[in-house]
């Protein structure tokens, strides 16, 4: 999208929370330009990694398997500066997102020209635009016709406050309002700043990029690994596998652990298949397999990449030898457990049931640590990642109520 002639940007932006004084950060960006007579010229938006956890999912929607595909804040400054030169700024709340996009580039050293008072904020003009309307987003839109499908995604949300800006525009007719902001924005300088070439990221690329994670693991000639690199790999698989649930960031470190070992695709696959029949075993130790325990070795199979029948023939095998596996991850009274991510029902709440199972809730990551219990598995908190590094299990909340049962 190219700056050419003189008009609007109509921002939007997700955030992790509502205050950058309290470290809350931006982790989607949506910029749609209009021409000055309100004619949209082009969009751009991209998903932001903030190195943190991303906040209230279940309100923005963003996972953070998507989000460390995504630029950092500084990869793109110089991209923002450039689609913002020369334009008027306009929001829907337009202090909130100039305060953010300031906060991110003053991290930088940079002082970028956004001053809401040289912009136009399409919640306050619903004042005048639109005086019965609500003034969230939504409520605007509703009453003057605008779609806004797909609420919370930062391009789908630019869009609708520039049908709103084209709506008041089209109200205004030969009385345009902010034709001094044009002329102001036209003079306006921004500093310039060495661009990364990093490209944009949107939602869903992970689940365009990231194939099977076995697949990522180099097929060479086939051999039998040594027991330790075999007992090493199935015992960080077995803590992956603690929710049923293998995350973008336990998929990488699988991978990282079996190059490491110089394990080869044949030899991960074998492992799989042995870790299968373990499970096989275990659920066939009081002679049946319950509905529910073949619904998890078929959701274990699915996991691995296994075939379909791959669950028959470990139930097979397991009725004729007993595999052997490192033991299994438990926790025991006294273990210190973390909690990282907003959760339903309050983190103290996630807390209280641990206390009341016997383990210890603990503030902070440290060796000691059993557990790293995390709103989203991928989170990139900075517990998360001081888990990864002392090889502390991730798992949800539901996986967690789960271990309580």
């Amino acid at each position: 999208m190219h700056n050419s002639s003189p008009g609007y940007a109509v921002v939007d932006l997700e955030t992790t929370g509502l205050r950058p004084s309290r470290h809350d950060r931006i982790i989607e960006i949506g910029i749609v330009h209009l021409d000055a007579a309100g004619q949209i010229t082009g969009e751009w938006s991209t998903l932001v990694n903030p190195g943190r956890d991303l906040g209230p999912q279940h309100v923005h929607g963003i996972n953070a398997a998507d989000v460390r595909h995504a630029p950092t804040f500084d990869d793109i400054a110089a991209t923002l500066a450039t689609l913002l030169h020369g334009r008027v700024p306009v929001a829907h709340n337009l202090p909130f997102d100039l305060g953010f996009l300031s906060y991110e580039f003053q991290r930088l050293g940079v002082v970028a020209p956004l001053r809401h008072d040289l912009g136009v904020c399409t919640m306050a003009e619903a004042v005048r635009f639109l005086p019965h309307a609500p003034r969230n987003l939504a409520g605007c839109c509703a009453v003057a016709d605008i779609p806004l499908e797909g609420h919370h995604d930062a391009l789908v949300d630019a869009r609708a406050a520039a049908g709103l800006l084209r709506h008041y525009l089209a109200l205004a007719g030969t009385a345009h309002p902010w034709h001094p902001l044009l002329a102001t924005a036209a003079r306006t300088s921004w500093p310039t700043l060495p661009g990364t070439g990093t490209p944009w990221v949107r939602r869903g690329v992970s689940t365009e990029r990231d194939s099977h994670f076995l697949a990522r693991i180099l097929d060479r000639l086939p051999r039998v690994p040594q027991p330790v690199m075999a007992d090493s790999y199935l015992a960080l698989l077995d803590r992956a596998l603690l929710d049923q649930h293998i995350s973008a960031a336990e998929a990488d470190a699988l991978v990282q652990l079996a190059v490491d070992l110089g394990l080869t695709r044949t030899d991960v696959e074998r492992l799989h298949h042995d870790y299968l029949t373990a499970l096989a075993h275990a659920a066939l130790a009081d002679g049946i397999v319950t509905t529910s325990e073949r619904r998890e070795l078929d959701l274990v199979a699915t996991l691995l990449g296994l075939p379909g029948e791959s669950v028959d023939r470990a139930l097979t095998r397991a009725t004729r030898e007993h595999p052997s596996m490192p033991s299994r991850f438990k926790l025991a009274t006294g273990d210190l457990v973390v909690f990282t991510g907003e959760m339903d029902g309050g983190r103290e709440t996630w807390e209280a049931l641990a206390r009341q199972a016997g383990y210890v809730p603990h503030p902070n990551i440290t060796k000691k640590v059993r557990l790293l219990v995390a709103a989203d598995p991928d989170t990139l908190s900075g517990k998360a990642r001081k888990a990864r590094a002392y090889g502390i299990p991730i798992v949800t909340p539901d996986a967690f109520n789960g271990m309580l049962l």
